[in-house]
């Protein structure tokens, strides 16, 4: 079936085990990443297969789906008020940077008779989520108030929006901050979550700050790659996913459009490069399915040309190949357009 998303699942729990034992070698914790592929239940069972034994999800639709996982689940995504009892029946822990919005789980974790417990994000300077320094200690005094949630750990969140690249100078402020907190309330905090796949480095430069004990990693699961600088993690596949889309009209045409150009379907407007005329193929896929800009083909000769909503046009005049209608294009997949893909009702997902 075409367009479909091949997925290997020896290769994404071989990448679980390598990237589990890195991280165990420093006591950190991993928390498998599941929201790229839409938490598919066989994915999921290869990465604990793979030593992963706690998952994370942004969506708690996604979270829904491994309730049937007996190990922590955590909501990645600050939690939404409108959803607050869903999250106290479907993760086990969940980040947060806003009091009224723990208040509200403090709510329904009551009339759910169940102790909820969260990690407080902190903002080290990406801006995204988090409290900012100096409001830290007023919020965790507000929390430890509240009787039905646990504040269990801090964490932090880098380089996803602001690119800020994980480092000693701001993982160690949050150590220090983990340390203010407990000295300041007396109390013990079992995680010190130190962000995503873009942390991974500091591992094999062996700079992670000691105190660090949890990640949650996806891309570097399933697709083998750190992500401060994306290198490719020693001992890993980075073609754990393979996309494959199908050829349906193949013809020798110009390069440059006849007519005033004017604006494409996404309300911009191209500029063309004349090449004379060219063998271009069109693939039954689209931007509704895929970000083109994050796909490489197997076959390097051929060139992607761009797409509309539903078919996405290649320069195959370079190749070797005598391609012909019906015949497959394989790509690799760079993780937005696995995202995209995964996401996808009309693109196939086949397990191997």
């Amino acid at each position: 079936m075409c367009p479909r998303v091949e997925v290997n699942l020896s290769k994404i729990r071989h990448n679980t085990r390598v990237i589990t034992k890195l991280c165990s070698k420093l006591n950190i914790q991993v928390a498998g990443v599941t929201k790229v592929f839409c938490a598919m239940p066989e994915i999921v069972q290869a990465m604990i297969d793979g030593g992963i034994e706690m998952l994370a999800d942004s969506r708690i639709e996604n979270l829904k789906k491994l309730d049937n996982f007996k190990i922590p689940k955590i909501l990645l995504r600050l939690p939404m008020k409108s959803q607050a009892m869903e999250v106290i029946k479907y993760a086990d822990i969940s980040l947060n940077s806003e009091l009224a919005t723990i208040e509200e789980l403090s709510r329904a974790a009551r009339k759910e008779k169940k102790i909820h417990n969260i990690i407080l994000m902190i903002d080290l300077g990406d801006l995204r989520e988090g409290v900012w320094k100096d409001k830290i200690l007023d919020t965790v005094k507000e929390i430890l108030k509240l009787d039905q949630i646990k504040l269990i750990g801090i964490g932090t969140n880098l380089t996803c929006y602001g690119g800020v690249i994980p480092d000693n100078k701001n993982l160690g402020m949050l150590v220090e901050i983990s340390n203010q907190i407990e000295k300041e309330f007396n109390i013990s905090l079992e995680i010190i979550s130190g962000g995503n796949s873009s942390s991974l480095y500091l591992i094999e430069k062996g700079e992670m700050p000691k105190k660090i004990n949890h990640l949650r990693l996806g891309e570097a699961i399933v697709l083998g790659r750190e992500t401060a600088y994306g290198h490719i993690i020693k001992n890993t596949f980075k073609d754990a996913f393979t996309f494959v889309a199908e050829i349906i009209e193949l013809k020798e045409k110009p390069s440059v459009p006849i007519g005033e150009i004017g604006l494409d379907a996404f309300g911009n407007k191209p500029t063309f490069t004349d090449n004379g005329i060219r063998k271009r193929a069109i693939l039954a896929v689209g931007r509704q399915d895929v970000l083109v800009d994050n796909i490489t083909p197997f076959n390097r000769k051929i060139k992607i040309l761009g797409a509309s909503s539903d078919h996405l046009i290649i320069d195959v005049t370079d190749c070797e190949e005598e391609y012909a209608i019906g015949d497959e294009i394989r790509f690799q997949v760079e993780y937005g357009a696995l995202l995209q893909l995964m996401t996808s009702g009309y693109v196939y997902k086949e397990i191997q």
